[in-house]
């Protein structure tokens, strides 16, 4: 019999608050017969949209009042310290305590990753908890991490998240051995910083499925199942990707209405183009896992509309049913000292 999942949704984090979280949740529950939803936050707030989409709270959709709000330009000591009442605490307070299985936020990542560690503390042989998503790929698709919660990182410390990545990817996609690379400016053993090289031992001794080292364009190629990288690079990677998605999409949109011509080309082709848009779509991939922590946490983008942060519970949910931190805790068991 399948477990009933709660997930607590902080319903005031991001750019758009309610409008985009409370809606969001209730497309979730219309297609998840299963699992519930907690709606943390200001009361009137989630009330007002609730009222708007005329649902109301009941057995699967519950309200979870907070005081305050973590502002998005807030430092994560100000968050942690003044914060208190606040949506994204209150609602990693429910994972901690058991009556939900997951948290949802938009919120400051900063603040998000600080609280959460603070909350929740780190998997025993975990140092620091990494963040992980999903990037589109010639041949599907990418897990990638670090992302942005480690500027600087150890050979240690990348070996652990080439173990979470792992058993993340192992989790929720069913693979027994996924492919791990490490990224580096080559694919040469010779080739990197110090730090980079000596992760590469450690990955190959670790008993994981080590492609070996991966550059850039191997990301989306599809050549691994997972990249680890540090959050300084992982970060760049991730923000100059959207870019050029953007940029992409603004050069067909301006070449496809330039005349009359064009114009009629555009509707002729607009299946294509509609695949197009649809495979790169990076509300599709929302949703990015903190890694590492004692419990399910999914950090959503900042700016995140009503289908992208539906896509973020999703993700939270599948992290979930597929036990993806027990699997994490027990490959960190299996690897050893070596993690410690």
């Amino acid at each position: 019999m399948r477990m009933t999942i709660t997930i607590a949704v902080d319903a005031m984090g991001g750019d758009h608050g309610p409008s985009v979280a409370v809606p969001a949740a209730l497309d979730f529950l219309s297609s998840s017969s299963e699992s519930s939803i907690i709606l943390v936050g200001v009361a009137e707030a989630i009330e007002k949209q609730l009222a708007i989409h005329k649902a109301v709270t009941g057995k699967r959709l519950h309200i979870h009042p907070a005081s305050e709000v973590v502002m998005m330009d807030e430092s994560p000591q100000s968050a942690l310290k003044n914060k208190k009442d606040s949506s994204m605490r209150v609602a990693l307070n429910l994972v901690k305590s058991g009556e939900a299985q997951a948290c949802v936020s938009a919120g400051n990542t900063g603040a998000l990753m600080a609280t959460s560690r603070f909350v929740l503390k780190m998997l025993p042989g975990i140092e620091r908890p990494a963040i992980s998503t999903i990037l589109p790929t010639v041949k599907g698709h990418v897990h990638m991490l670090d992302l942005g919660a480690n500027v600087d990182c150890t050979p240690l410390q990348l070996l652990q998240f080439g173990v979470m990545g792992a058993m993340l990817v192992s989790a929720v996609e069913h693979k027994d051995r996924p492919s791990i690379g490490l990224l580096n400016i080559g694919e040469e053993e010779i080739k990197g910083s110090e730090t980079v090289k000596q992760a590469a031992v450690l990955l190959k001794e670790s008993g994981l499925n080590f492609y070996g080292n991966v550059e850039g364009t191997d990301i989306y190629r599809g050549t691994t199942d997972i990249v680890v990288c540090d959050g300084f690079v992982g970060n760049v990677v991730l923000k100059a990707s959207e870019g050029v998605v953007q940029m992409l999409s603004g050069f067909l949109r301006q070449e496809f209405s330039r005349n009359f011509l064009t114009r009629f080309v555009a509707c002729i082709c607009n299946p294509v183009l509609s695949a197009f848009k649809q495979r790169v779509d990076y509300r599709r991939y929302n949703g990015a896992s903190l890694l590492g922590l004692q419990g399910v946490v999914i950090k959503s983008h900042g700016s995140a509309d009503r289908f992208a942060f539906r896509f973020a519970i999703d993700r939270a949910e599948q992290a979930v049913s597929n036990d993806v931190l027990l699997r994490i805790n027990n490959q960190i068991s299996m690897t050893g000292e070596g993690l410690n």
